[in-house]
């Protein structure tokens, strides 16, 4: 059972984590929160994220974050006071805040917006602390759900799939390609959903670099025969969006990528390059 904080040094919120925490990247605060962190007098006329006096600092789990505290007044009886959060944050509360995360996608993929908290009961907590005098908010996960399955939801977590899921869902139209950290071998049957991707191979025994492109990663990796680079025990993928779709479009991508690491490591073409790494590159279509 959860016991109570006794390291609280400022006056605390503790604010029930919802949808608005992800989808704004802030929280609005509440009139009795402000009263009692005393924002009006600080910031009263801080209308825009810009404003020099909005700047503030949020420090969770031993890092510090840029942050703003905004108000918005117009057309209101009451101004209201927000405080905003950087996109590095927001990546890492998602990560923390897991189930209630990944139920905010659920609510958004449905036509019906039903309440799902009636659905899905749990409910999760942020402790926000505010040091007025440096203007630094201290955030702690006081209370979090566990997942049912804690390694399956990490590790879809950092899957580019979901991110871009989660793009489409708030209407980002932005061209973007969808990145990866290395990854060992052995988690390649957790990708889910990896399709249209250019990937990388890498076998750090015997230093060798292998590019590839797939419709799907899984099948490409498990069946798929890399006489190349045989050994290679860490991989990597970018998920290209849908606007480059087709096979041909990936092989152009594919064989551009190539050679241009052909141009920084060696090869077994011959390609000029200038070495940056004693990596060779496994690939053996490349092209002039």
């Amino acid at each position: 059972m959860k016991t109570e904080r006794k390291d609280v040094q400022f006056p605390l919120w503790r604010k029930k984590v919802d949808s608005s925490l992800f989808n704004d990247k802030g929280t609005t605060i509440p009139k009795w929160v402000c009263n009692m962190w005393n924002i009006q007098n600080e910031y009263y006329d801080c209308t825009s994220k810009k404003h020099e006096k909005a700047q503030v600092s949020v420090y969770f789990e031993n890092i510090y974050y840029e942050g703003q505290v905004t108000v918005a007044s117009k057309g209101r009886k009451t101004p209201a006071y927000r405080l905003w959060f950087s996109d590095e944050l927001l990546y890492r509360l998602k990560d923390v805040y897991l189930m209630s995360y990944m139920r905010d996608i659920e609510i958004r993929l449905r036509e019906e917006k039903d309440n799902i908290e009636e659905e899905i009961p749990f409910w999760e907590f942020l402790d926000i602390e505010y040091d007025e005098d440096n203007k630094i908010f201290y955030f702690v996960s006081h209370y979090t759900q566990k997942p049912s399955f804690p390694e399956l939801f990490r590790r879809m977590i950092e899957s580019p799939t979901l991110h871009k899921i989660d793009d489409e869902l708030r209407d980002k139209t932005d061209f973007r390609i969808y990145k990866q950290n290395w990854k060992p071998r052995k988690d390649i049957e957790t990708e889910i959903g990896a399709e249209n991707i250019i990937y990388f191979l890498i076998d750090t025994t015997n230093k060798l670099l292998y590019i590839g492109e797939a419709k799907d990663l899984v099948k490409r990796l498990k069946f798929g025969k890399h006489k190349e680079i045989p050994y290679w025990n860490y991989y990597r993928y970018n998920v290209l969006p849908d606007e480059i779709s087709s096979d041909n479009q990936r092989r152009a991508i594919e064989r551009m990528i190539i050679r241009d690491y052909a141009a920084l490591l060696s090869n077994k073409k011959g390609v000029d390059n200038i070495l940056i790494s004693d990596y060779k590159l496994a690939n053996i279509k490349i092209d002039f």
